[in-house]
């Protein structure tokens, strides 16, 4: 996740640069209560439905798991799904784990935060409210499956500011809606919404199935150029707006380059020196995953590479333990391939999105195919030719592939 608005407050009010702690990293982790949803997104990485899907863990065993998360000193957990309100005994787990985590926040599609179920949502006090969409109006009623989906997200939205809960929007650009942006980053502005976050495509689930409709290297870098001066506008007219990016970490070097062209050599320094010391993709070293059933991955997307499952074994031993494939994700620099292995960034950006390289090749450590930086942007010269997404779509890789 790549905070485009926290490193750009460096160009305004400049910190020292936090130094890396030695040791394991205590990762946030995103939970997935259950595959449960109302809606039937066409990117969804999970392929939820409203069906109850078998082996989800009990009452009893859930908070087990935040009993060992908490003690395991979590900078924050998000609780997510499916659409994780569907979840029966969502409100008895969220009043459980609230008083035991720093940072507690709430992923959902919005359409369910209403009457007494957003009073419970307010009174727990979460810190942070995201609610996905996927374009205004019928676009985002046609991604989502439900005519009608694209209100009441908005409502889930007002609804929260009502109530005084941080909330902000979530977007997946494809080529489908990526022109629908501004529109959105319009009525983040006019809702007095606190953050939005751009989340581009991961091939996984139904997300990987629907890959031809990424938006391509153009229209996300574009994209990318439209947040990076959104949010200097926001910073600068001194509006509370918060821009993040998720699942490209070749974001981080686009935004380093636009503050090299327009600003003092000392002030791209720092502000390298703060995006080296974030270090980029964080799969299997700050962020970590539990599906509905229990099993623990190095992200949300890496759902056919599991690290072992809570219902046997602890999180906090499963992260700490001799796990091969997190040790790799935990190496500097990791063993990519192509351009990834040949990029000048890999301290920024390290290595992208590796579950895209995977699905598409079959190898974690080929390049990642979503990046859109050029050849002089990442240093170099001469390069084989771009692995092209539309040469491998509907190929899946082995689950029985041997990653290392």
């Amino acid at each position: 996740m790549f905070r485009l608005t926290q490193y750009m407050e460096q160009l305004l009010n400049p910190t020292p640069v936090r130094k890396r702690r030695g040791g394991p990293v205590r990762p946030v982790v995103i939970w997935n209560l259950t595959r449960r949803c109302n809606l039937q997104c066409r990117h969804c990485y999970t392929t939820s439905a409203d069906l109850a899907f078998p082996g989800e863990l009990s009452t009893e065993q859930a908070m087990g798991v935040i009993d060992d998360l908490a003690g395991f000193g979590l900078p924050a957990l998000i609780l997510s799904g499916g659409e994780p309100l569907s979840r029966a005994d969502f409100f008895e787990l969220a009043d459980y784990a609230r008083p035991k985590f720093r940072y507690l926040a709430l992923s959902t599609n919005g359409t369910k935060i209403e009457g007494e179920a957003a009073d419970r949502v307010a009174a727990i006090g979460f810190d942070y409210v995201g609610i996905s969409i996927d374009g205004v109006g019928r676009t985002n009623d046609w991604f989502r499956g439900k005519a009608g989906a694209f209100e009441e997200a908005l409502s889930g939205v007002r609804t929260c500011k009502a109530l005084g809960i941080k909330v902000g929007l979530r977007f997946t650009p494809t080529g489908e809606n990526a022109d629908q942006l501004p529109e959105i980053l319009d009525l983040c502005e006019r809702e007095g919404i606190d953050k939005f976050y751009m989340s581009h495509l991961v091939y996984a689930g139904r997300g990987n199935k629907n890959r031809g409709e990424d938006a391509g290297h153009r229209r996300a870098r574009d994209a990318v150029k439209l947040l990076i001066e959104r949010a200097w506008r926001a910073l600068r007219e001194g509006r509370h707006f918060e821009v993040v990016t998720g699942n490209n970490d070749a974001d981080a070097v686009l935004f380093l380059n636009w503050v090299r062209e327009n600003f003092s050599t000392d002030q791209a320094a720092h502000v390298e020196a703060h995006l080296e010391a974030w270090g980029g993709n964080s799969s299997g070293i700050g962020v970590a995953n539990i599906d509905p059933t229990g099993k623990v991955h190095p992200d949300t997307y890496w759902s056919d590479y599991t690290i072992g499952n809570v219902k046997e074994r602890k999180f906090s031993e499963l992260w700490t333990g001799d796990d091969r494939m997190l040790a790799l994700l935990r190496t500097r620099p990791r063993p990519l391939e192509g351009r990834c292995g040949a990029c000048a960034h890999q301290a920024v950006c390290r290595g992208n999105t590796r579950i895209r390289a995977l699905q598409l090749t079959g190898n974690p450590w080929a390049e990642d195919p979503a990046c859109y930086l050029s050849e002089a942007e990442i240093g170099v010269e001469a390069a084989a030719p771009r692995l092209e997404v539309s040469t491998f779509r509907g190929k899946r890789h082995d689950p029985e592939h041997r990653f290392y």
